[in-house]
């Protein structure tokens, strides 16, 4: 995937995490594309580890996996900001 595909994909990811644990959290689009993208490299890398496959590409398992990662990365922030 290009650039532009796994900056989409961060947005959406990212966006779908906060919808998921809604907050107040600052830092707008840019913080939940951030968040989206680093979530995506550490669900993936957690899912390689526990020997779940690798993961790439626009698919449903690439999809909840990044959103896991999200997840995690999202809350970590929370704990951290507060």
């Amino acid at each position: 995937m290009g650039i532009l595909s796994w900056i989409l994909f961060g947005l959406i990811v990212g966006a779908l995490a906060k919808w998921i644990m809604p907050g107040d959290d600052p830092g707008g689009i840019v913080v939940t594309m951030l968040i989206g993208i680093a979530g995506a490299f550490v669900g993936g890398s957690i899912a390689s580890f526990l020997g779940l496959g690798t993961f790439g590409g626009f698919n449903v398992g690439s999809m909840v996996v990044a959103i896991g990662g999200a997840l995690i990365l999202l809350w970590g922030y929370r704990k951290l900001r507060t």
